[in-house]
């Protein structure tokens, strides 16, 4: 609204300069493209990160499979890892047999959210085909918030850098303005304003 105001200010101005007119065009371009481009820009990305994440979800849940383990051995007790962990589940290392989905049968050290594992306490865990562990696969809702945040980052980052722009050209056109003002002082003169100079 103040770049439209401004617009209609200066238009029939009689101390406008050129400087001021572009200034106010710039500023509203500006506000334009922050309004229209940056949700234009949030919405293309967050439909791109959407469509990949949720390729990414079908991929994994294709690939990774969960499988039934069985305790044998204890070996100690993790801190909770924030990244992994939402700090409610305790996690334990221990030494575990499970069967892959290929058939084979497999042996080694996992985590487990077990509160005191035994030997012989069942739980499951995430295997690719051959068995080897890994994380369990992204589900479709995270994938949508990541997809939502994903958008959201490139609006803004859209927006601010259409700011920096404006702020760099309002600033190129200040040291114009400074330096037409510096030439019409150099042309009145240093006796401009003097008595008996003939002004």
């Amino acid at each position: 609204m103040r770049a439209i105001s401004g617009l209609r200010r200066w238009r029939h101005n009689p101390l406008r300069r050129g400087t001021d007119l572009v200034e106010a065009w710039v500023a509203l371009v500006a506000l334009l493209l922050v309004l229209v481009a940056a949700p234009l820009t949030g919405c293309l990305v967050g439909s791109l990160a959407q469509d990949a994440l949720q390729e990414s979800v079908r991929e994994q849940r294709q690939s990774r499979h969960q499988v039934t383990a069985t305790v044998v051995q204890r070996l100690n007790r993790l801190d909770p890892d924030p990244e992994i962990n939402t700090g409610r589940d305790p996690r334990s290392r221990v030494l575990a047999d499970w069967t892959a989905p290929d058939g084979t049968r497999r042996h080694g050290p996992v985590t487990t959210t077990l509160r005191s594992p035994r030997p012989g306490d069942r739980f499951t865990l995430w295997t690719d085909e051959h068995g080897r562990t890994v994380t369990r696969p992204l589900d479709s809702t995270t994938a949508t918030t990541h997809a939502v945040l994903a958008g959201c980052g490139a609006g803004m980052l859209t927006a601010l850098l259409v700011e920096c722009i404006r702020r760099l050209i309002v600033w190129r056109l200040d040291r114009r303005r400074y330096a037409l003002w510096d030439q019409a002082w150099d042309r009145a003169g240093p006796d401009w304003g003097r008595t008996g100079t003939g002004s």
